[in-house]
């Protein structure tokens, strides 16, 4: 079975920092292009970072630039979100997503439970 564990929500006040982990198992780690994701309350789910399956590449959301980091260790199975300068509207469920190739031009997503971020003072 493949299974993400998201860890490392919690509460913290504005301009604090947070990390954030998703252990993986249940498929070859490094075969997946890992993502967070967000949703706040009466919002849609939307891209926070992503990186590619050996770490080369990431891509940010416009308000994530310049404050978080993703990053993988494929040794331990297991992507980062690091979260800096924390802002009230960075409050959301954060979601792991692996995107796995399984065959060529072909993927399958799967999700975490999510973990809880609230930002306030």
């Amino acid at each position: 079975q493949v299974q993400l564990v998201e860890s490392g929500g919690g509460l913290v006040q504005p301009g604090g920092s947070l990390r954030l982990s998703c252990v993986a198992s249940g498929f070859p780690f490094s075969s997946g292009a890992m993502s967070w994701h967000r949703q706040a309350p009466g919002k849609e789910r939307e891209l926070v970072a992503g990186i590619t399956r050996t770490g080369g590449t990431t891509n940010y959301a416009d308000s994530a630039q310049g404050r978080f980091i993703i990053s993988r260790d494929n040794t331990k199975d297991t992507v980062y979100l690091q979260m800096n300068s924390l802002k009230p509207e960075d409050t959301a469920a954060y979601y792991c997503k692996a995107e796995v190739s399984v065959l060529a031009g072909i993927t399958i997503d799967y999700w975490g439970q999510g973990t809880q971020v609230t930002v306030s003072s």
